[in-house]
């Protein structure tokens, strides 16, 4: 079936008496426009059907008043936590929020950036893959002088504004806990260390083991995707052997919640046979018995200053003296019972 022409301004100004551009103001809720014109232009548009072409508005006037933002996955609390407090910020100050999820690949990560350039956002924001190593697609954004901030997952050496957390000091002070309360065997559970959050992690706990001038078994180092299924392959071959960790920090409170729960399966203490360590401050590990002490993240804090930035950055309020700002965030290790 043939669609239908929608109405446009011009038809809304014709059926009104008005001119296009006093209709244009009327809905764009211009403070000199009076309110009743403002009500009889609301009440024609509801019974013509108009909807506003965005794309069009973009086209002409070279603003989309959309902000890009690409998470790996919106089901991870962290990231959840950061795109609520973004969406919030940028919608007050006139700006929508287009969410994509690379599901943590690159492949999809690089597409997402492509369609987001596409669709002339004004500016993108992003938490990469922890697998990303080639960054060279989001040159698009920079060459064409679109703002573009990466936070949480940001990469070394690309040069790009950045806003990520001191996950070294994180990784440092969950390992002196352990090491604090009289573990030795202190396994540890990473991400990919392609990851900078994963990478910095890592260094801070061997920083915490040279500090007791412990040397940590490299039988109990693990790097891969922190899932579930991986969390408790990786806590049965951790757990069977004959002489098993006393201690595990695992990177993401997602391990931590299901190493917690195969321990207690087996039979096995927690704390007093196994300590536990997780990170992210996830609210499930409060909850849950023993309670799980873990890292917190201030990921709303995070998304402040990545809503602010972008928002500066777009409207030139922000200028760098030299090369990219790059900011850090403090952590906060949050101990409780599993420890």
């Amino acid at each position: 079936m043939k669609r239908t022409s929608e109405h446009t301004i011009k038809d809304i100004a014709e059926a009104l008496g008005l001119s296009p551009s006093t209709v244009s103001r009327a809905l764009q809720d211009y403070p000199h426009t009076s309110q009743a014109t403002k009500a009889r232009v609301r009440e024609v548009v509801e019974k013509m059907g108009y909807r506003h072409n965005a794309v069009a508005a973009s086209l002409r006037n070279n603003k989309s008043r959309t902000i890009g933002l690409i998470i790996p996955r919106i089901s991870m609390y962290f990231h959840a936590e950061v795109v609520t407090v973004i969406q919030n910020k940028l919608h007050e100050s006139g700006y929508h929020l287009m969410i994509c999820q690379s599901n943590d690949q690159p492949d999809l990560e690089k597409e997402l950036v492509n369609a987001l350039y596409s669709a002339r956002v004004d500016g993108l924001i992003v938490a990469t893959t922890s697998t990303t190593t080639d960054f060279t697609y989001f040159d698009i954004f920079r060459k064409n002088h679109i703002p573009l901030v990466f936070y949480d997952r940001v990469p070394k050496d690309y040069p790009s504004h950045k806003i990520s957390g001191d996950e070294y000091q994180g990784g440092l002070e969950a390992t002196l806990h352990l090491l604090e309360h009289g573990c030795r065997r202190i396994a540890h559970i990473g991400g990919p260390l392609t990851s900078n959050i994963y990478r910095d992690r890592y260094m801070g706990y061997l920083a915490a083991h040279e500090r007791y001038k412990v040397a940590p078994d490299p039988d109990l180092l693990f790097f891969h995707e922190l899932t579930k299924d991986n969390a408790l392959k990786t806590g049965k071959a951790l757990l069977a052997r004959k002489h098993p960790p006393d201690a595990i920090f695992a990177c993401n409170d997602t391990t931590a919640i299901a190493l917690l729960g195969y321990a207690r399966e087996i039979g096995l203490d927690v704390p007093g046979d196994l300590k536990l360590v997780g990170y992210s401050n996830d609210p499930r590990t409060e909850i849950i018995t023993p309670s799980i002490t873990t890292v917190e993240q201030f990921p709303r804090q995070i998304g402040e200053k990545a809503a602010q930035l972008i928002l500066d950055l777009i409207g030139d309020k922000q200028k760098p003296v030299k090369g990219y700002i790059n900011l850090s965030h403090p952590i906060e290790l949050i101990r409780r019972n599993s420890s």
